[in-house]
């Protein structure tokens, strides 16, 4: 039976009507209107006939369709985006939606706005020649352009992809290659000449247009955002509408490409129902609320090209018609603090790695304090560390508890800008003890999320109902977890099933086959075990996971928490021993970031330097440490990691060797991927040398 899409193209050739597929290639809509006027009526009948034509459970075709997961645990009805987008345009429309900071003044629009924005730039995507299921590549910076660029993108029936601001061009042309990018929306003049090189290499590409900076010399096909805003206008609303029509909920609409550390990106096609659907089901899991009983205010700024940003800032900020709010590009170099001190959002994600920044930055704020007020902080935060811990205590105690809120860590709180703050959230990567347990001593909870690129972000979410120390809480209602493959102590790969997981690998059959079981069961390459509750806790990757030359199974990352929880001057730690006689580790110290370009400078942190001087030296430099091989550092480094050994489950689990690297680990170094995940395989390449050092005979 044909799909209702190949109904409708036969029934436009048996009515010698206009092929919308050669209006789609040449940009010419003649006749739209009598075909809008002609089909429409029959639109709303091949809607579910669309759905249910498709067998498979996934697919590796951009035009492909899919069966959708829908069971009794899950049976709302799908929708496409643009669904989603009236119904809350028809709830949120005098509302803020997006603001943007231009000459020092928030610049805010409506969702009403925010609407007409998307369908215009959907109408000008369509007048440069945008075919169906083609993509729209943005590279660049979170913005209004970013969003309305990438909903009109949608609208207009093709792929939206975001591009990571620091791949090379190398990588944006395979992106945009892979993707059959037709337009590429950049942010500036330096992104604009990584497109330029590569241009002529990429025959899909048709236009591009430049959201910031002017253009610095015509170029045929090139566009600023606001003359491009403009090209569609004598496009038809019908002509849209028909695209928009003839969307279905189990058809792609976004591609989320993988950061590629273990080979070539790969693209995780999202369906229309992957995005509609964990926008509405997995946010209210997290406790966020619609617009309608609280307005909540975020502020975006790690990428978007990643689905954690993506899913949180943009498709739920439509759902649920928040306002968001767009940090300064520099946000990551140190602008963020002042960016939420500003807005005092209601709800804010960060990665790990943002988490661990800011505890490191007040803990130099704290180095640098008097005495008094050093031993005041301590007082406050211990307090409210045991009451998290243990919930219930005296009630004097809580007293305590509330006063030392009340006078020392409200103040704190307030200056970090989450004073109104209700839910702090940690996703793409696991989030250590000591973080966890720093932020609970100023009464903060850290709700960690779980999930992939090809799970549409969160499959697991902690939340204020829902909360667990150390565990990424339960399946979101409707999503299923199983574990396979368990060993003794109930440790097994993580698999899902639900309507948040992706559809397939564009482009790479094998692949995609290699991620589903017989099944349809997605294999995430996750350890984790699940408690008796049904929480979450994720306890490594298949993939990093060590297996020595004697055959023994080693999880890397409590070993590397371990020791970075025992020496607070160690920024990173990579444990070896892959195929190994026994482990070793590769350890960079805490310096200061460059302001300019978030690169790691030679300078120790005040909290380094701060324990350089307990010990008894007096070291400010990573290379004087380096270089001199430091007698009071090195012997501290060996005694903490000696604690860490004693504390080994076994011998084989303890650390033999180390050295410390003349530089941290940055995203430009190469040794962490765009979301601070440690790149380990490139780790390995780069350092192969001081690795080689260790097993020497």
């Amino acid at each position: 039976m044909p799909t209702s899409g190949e109904a409708l193209t036969k029934k436009l050739q048996d009515e010698n009507a206009v092929n919308i597929s050669e209006s789609y290639e040449n940009g010419t809509f003649t006749d739209a209107q009598t075909v809008c006027r002609d089909l429409l009526p029959h639109l709303e009948e091949t809607q579910d006939e669309g759905i249910e034509a498709a067998e498979s459970l996934w697919t590796s075709v951009a035009d492909g369709r899919v069966r959708l997961r829908i069971d009794n645990s899950c049976p709302q009805t799908p929708i496409t985006v643009h669904q989603m987008f009236k119904e809350s345009l028809e709830k949120y429309g005098s509302l803020n939606a997006l603001a943007s900071k231009k000459n020092g003044k928030w610049e805010k629009i409506t969702f009403s706005e925010y609407y007409c924005l998307s369908r215009k730039a959907a109408k000008s995507f369509l007048k440069l020649g945008l075919e169906r299921f083609h993509s729209v590549a943005i590279l660049g910076f979170n913005s209004p352009e970013w969003f309305i660029s990438a909903v009109g993108a949608v609208f207009a029936g093709g792929i939206v992809t975001g591009i990571y601001t620091t791949n090379s061009p190398e990588a944006c042309h395979y992106i945009a290659h892979d993707s059959k990018t037709n337009i590429m929306v950049v942010e500036n003049q330096k992104q604009l000449e990584k497109i330029m090189q590569i241009w002529n290499r990429l025959p899909y590409l048709k236009a591009v247009v430049l959201y910031k900076d002017s253009i610095p010399e015509r170029h045929p096909n090139l566009y600023m955002m606001e003359e491009f805003l403009e090209l569609g206008d004598d496009i038809p609303d019908a002509t849209l509408d028909y695209i928009i029509n003839s969307q279905k909920p189990n058809q792609c609409c976004v591609l989320i490409y993988t950061s590629g550390t273990t080979g070539k990106p790969k693209g995780a096609m999202l369906s229309h129902d992957n995005i509609t659907w964990t926008s509405a089901h997995c946010s209210r899991a997290g406790d966020m609320q619609p617009a309608e009983v609280q307005q909540e205010s975020i502020v975006s700024y790690l990428p978007l090209s990643h689905i954690a940003a993506q899913i949180y800032d943009l498709w739920t900020g439509i759902k649920w018609g928040e306002q968001v709010y767009f940090a300064e590009p520099d946000a990551l170099k140190g602008s963020l603090i002042d960016t939420l001190k500003e807005v005092q959002p209601t709800s804010h994600m960060g990665v790990p790695r943002v988490w661990e920044k800011i505890m490191e930055k007040l803990k130099d704020a704290s180095a640098q304090s008097g005495f008094m007020k050093k031993k005041i902080l301590s007082w406050a935060m211990s307090l409210s560390l045991e009451r998290n811990l243990n919930c219930s205590s005296s009630d004097l105690k809580q007293f305590w508890t509330r006063l030392a809120d009340y006078l020392v860590l409200a103040k704190i709180r307030n200056a970090l800008g989450f004073s109104s703050c209700q839910k702090h959230f940690s996703g793409a990567a696991p989030l250590n003890t000591e973080t966890l347990y720093f932020f609970l001593g100023l009464n903060i909870t850290l709700y960690e999320a779980y999930g992939m690129s090809e799970t549409t972000g969160p499959h697991c979410l902690s939340g204020p109902y829902i909360y667990r120390q150390h565990s990424c809480g339960k399946p979101v209602p409707g999503c299923k977890v199983k574990l396979v493959d368990e060993d003794t102590e109930g440790n097994g790969e993580i698999c899902f099933w639900g309507r948040t997981v992706f559809m397939g690998y564009l482009n790479m059959e094998d692949k995609t086959k290699e991620a589903f079981d017989e099944d349809g069961w997605l294999h995430s390459g996750d350890l984790g075990k699940l408690d008796k509750d049904g929480f979450l806790y994720v306890t490594g990757r298949i993939k990093d996971l060590i297996i020595t030359a004697g055959g023994e199974n080693v999880p890397p990352i409590p070993i590397e928490d371990a020791v970075k929880k025992e020496l607070p001057i160690i920024s990173n730690a990579m444990v070896i021993g892959d195929k190994k006689k026994f482990l070793s580790m590769l350890l960079t110290l805490k310096s200061v970031l460059d302001p300019d370009t978030s690169d790691p400078t030679d300078i120790l942190t005040e909290q380094a330097r701060d324990f350089c001087q307990k010990i008894g030296s007096k070291a400010t430099k990573v290379s004087e440490i380096v270089a001199t091989r430091d007698q009071a550092i090195y012997q501290a480094i060996q005694e903490g990691i000696n604690k860490v050994n004693m504390n080994a489950t076994n011998r084989v689990h303890c650390i033999q060797k180390w050295i410390v690297l003349p530089r941290d680990f940055s995203i430009s170094g190469g040794e962490l991927g765009p979301t601070m995940k440690l790149k380990r395989l490139t780790v390995l390449e780069k350092y192969r040398n001081e690795v080689d050092s260790f097993y020497e005979e």
